[in-house]
């Protein structure tokens, strides 16, 4: 044992977002190739082309915007650390609920092809409908935190180097096999207790 903590021999459990999430996005691209399959049929093959190219364009100015508004707020809060002032609390409760993230998302959706992603993507250029999924992750974030076992990143660190063969630590000493001490004494030859895990 390297770490003192013991390993578990039971099989880990599969989360059902794990399980069904490779599931849903097969279902996912099977339903965006048959809509536009559909309006193919209907409307033509280059009016999907257009809905296409059209949604890639709006996509990337809705990033672009999100991306400059996200940089200027950024570069306002620097400003006013610098002056050493306090930002104003209505400043701090619009840029808390301007969701440059999830305008970001809303305009990578939009650049994905397909008809699904374009809708969900201008729904979520909707204000009252941003807010709502802000609202939504906020607290499921909050949640996962709170059942969080505590620890610190430490912890993490020692967990992650026990699943992993290449980070095993060997504890031990070194001892010399001609019995001879170094000849200048150096901040490592004095007495040092063994390492705990």
């Amino acid at each position: 044992m390297t770490t003192g903590v013991p390993l578990s021999t039971a099989p880990r459990r599969r989360s059902r977002g794990r399980t069904f999430l490779p599931l849903a996005v097969a279902a996912w691209l099977i339903l965006e190739i048959w809509l536009l399959s559909l309006v193919a049929g209907a409307a033509g093959g280059l009016t999907v082309a257009a809905l296409l190219l059209g949604g890639i364009v709006l996509g990337a100015v809705v990033i672009k915007r999100a991306g400059r508004r996200a940089f200027k707020n950024l570069a306002d809060t620097f400003q006013q650390a610098q002056q050493g002032q306090q930002p104003a609390p209505e400043a701090a409760k619009r840029q808390r609920g301007s969701g440059n993230g999830l305008t970001m998302l809303a305009g990578l959706l939009l650049m994905l092809p397909g008809l699904l992603s374009d809708v969900a993507g201008l729904l979520l250029l909707l204000p009252p409908v941003r807010a709502w999924t802000g609202r939504r992750v906020a607290g499921s974030l909050e949640r996962q935190m709170a059942a969080a076992p505590a620890g610190t990143f430490g912890d993490a660190f020692q967990q992650a180097r026990i699943h992993y063969p290449d980070g095993k630590v060997v504890q031990g000493e070194v001892i010399r096999e001609d019995g001879q001490q170094p000849q200048q004494p150096g901040p490592d030859t004095g007495y040092r207790p063994p390492l705990a895990p």
